[in-house]
Order: C-alpha cells, then structure tokens, then sequence
C-alpha cells in the first residue's frame, strides 16, 4: 500500500468530519475549535473557509444546498456561505459541559449528532438523529465521547465508537432503520490508541482513526484486525472515502493540546493526508428534508 501524503499545505487546530461532495469534486472538513468548515477544490487547489459563531462538532451537506451543522448550543440548517437560516433544536446536554462532536447521515438522508462529555466524571454524553421532517430524537445515551458513526453497505448495521472509553460499539437496525440494542464489537488496551472517527468500505469493513495511536486500522465486519496505516503524526481524528471511484481515504488530524516540542517534531498534526486504497468506500449522502 503506498503511503499517504499530504492533500495540501495547511495545519488546523482540531480538523474533523471530513465529507466528501461527489458533484463538486471537493472535500469538506470542520475545524471545531476554530469554529469553522472549510471546502477544498481538487481540481482548481482552491481552500475555502465559512466562519461560524462557535465550535462547530459536525455537518452534513444539504440535498437543497448549505449544510446541516450541529454547534455547541444548537443544531442549525444554514446556507452555503454558513448564514443561519433555521433552529432544528438546542444541544439537550448542558451545553457547558458537552459540546456536539462527531456526526453524519444514514443511508436515508437523516443526521446524527453526538456529544463529548467534557468533565468526564460520568458517561453524559449522547447521541441524537434528526429526521427527514427536521424532527429531533435522542436514540443513544451512556456514552462519554461519541465518535465513529458509519452505517453498513446493507443498511443493518449502525457503527459507532466511545473515544475515551477505548471501545467501538455495533448497533442492529430495522427496516425503518430505527436502532435495537447495541453490543461490543471490538474494545481497545492501554497504549493501543483509542477509536477516534470512521468509515465503512464497500466490503464491510470498518476504518477506523486511531487518536493517540500513529495510525489508521481496518477491521473486517467481525472485527477482526486486517491492516494497518501508520501516519507520521500521533493524533488521526477521523477519515472518509471520496474520489470518482470512492477508492482514495482522507485522514483528518490534530495538534489541539499539543507542546511546542511535539509540534516540532511533528509540524505535521493537523493536516489531512490521502492515501489511495484498493477498495471502494461507502458513499456519504447529504442530508434530506422532507
């Protein structure tokens, strides 16, 4: 496998949900702290970035153009040049300690959202979905930092992971899509690395960034450890598939809480790299009001 190598020249305090737009043949990505989304034309090279008024924990384009962006005290739908145009609903957790973190939709066009619990003294956190008709559910609690949302290529399978508790979870979903009781599908040791954001391929299996871990793993839908990706920076906070054939892999990264002598050693965090990969991932839709 070739070794992956940086989009462009940028560091971004916490880079996060990248998303790929397959019209456009660009890639978008959320700075959280900075309060921002930026967009990055592949063909023209060209970096866009849309401001918002605080952090911005995930989105999803729109089917109808702008982006569906849950922020620290809300979640909005907003334009494309990120002007707020509609409260679908407040964060339910106290927005002082939790914020909103990673996200994305189904294979039916519907958002999830969910929190970090900041103290961690207790698992607070929770996930939320907002249906097509903008109608909010909390379907997920006892979680202390929600990550690693994918869905399966049949649409059975709901993936996530708890970062600070080291496991990915696997939930069964119906026909309507609606979430049964979820299980264990692989928990991580000391010095592992903790499961961070993820994506699922065409085959099933299951990318995973590893936060503290110099690496992207891939695991079969068993969860079985098939390979490996190292990176040359410790903190990976998620990937997404995208590309005209779905087959290159962008990594997101960090350098939130790092000392100066790490970052000079590894200037690196906070960029995004991409690395081309054999199999094809599985496609991100937007979101879809009804």
């Amino acid at each position: 496998m070739a070794e992956p190598q940086v989009l462009f020249d940028y560091t971004g305090h916490l880079p996060e949900c990248p998303t790929w737009s397959e019209s456009e043949n660009a890639l978008y990505w959320a700075d959280i702290l900075e309060g921002e989304i930026h967009r990055y034309d592949l063909a023209s090279c060209e970096h866009k970035i849309i401001t918002f008024h605080e952090e911005v924990g995930c989105f999803a384009l729109r089917e109808k153009g702008g982006f569906i962006v849950a922020m620290r005290n809300a979640i909005w739908l907003s334009d494309q040049y990120g002007l707020l145009q509609h409260k679908i609903c407040d964060n339910p957790s106290n927005p002082q300690l939790a914020r909103f973190n990673d996200g994305g939709t189904d294979t039916r066009g519907r958002f999830y959202a969910g929190t970090f619990w900041s103290p961690g003294d207790y698992n607070g956190a929770l996930l939320m979905r907002v249906d097509n008709d903008l109608t909010p559910k909390v379907i997920q609690c006892d979680i202390h930092g929600h990550n690693g949302l994918a869905f399966s290529p049949d649409g059975r399978w709901m993936f996530t992971s708890d970062t600070p508790n080291g496991v990915i979870y696997r939930t069964p979903l119906d026909e309507a899509g609606e979430p049964g009781r979820r299980e264990l599908f692989r928990r991580f040791q000391e010095g592992e690395g903790i499961p961070d954001g993820a994506a699922l391929d065409s085959e099933g299996c299951y990318w995973s960034a590893m936060f503290d871990g110099w690496r992207v793993a891939r695991f079969s839908p068993q969860g079985e450890l098939l390979e490996e990706i190292p990176l040359p920076v410790r903190c990976p906070t998620m990937v997404c598939f995208g590309g005209a054939d779905m087959k290159t892999l962008f990594i997101t990264t960090t350098r939130e809480n790092m000392e100066s002598e790490e970052l000079a050693q590894y200037p690196l965090s906070g960029a995004i790299f991409t690395l081309p990969v054999s199999v094809a991932g599985v496609k991100k839709g937007p979101f879809i009001e009804r």
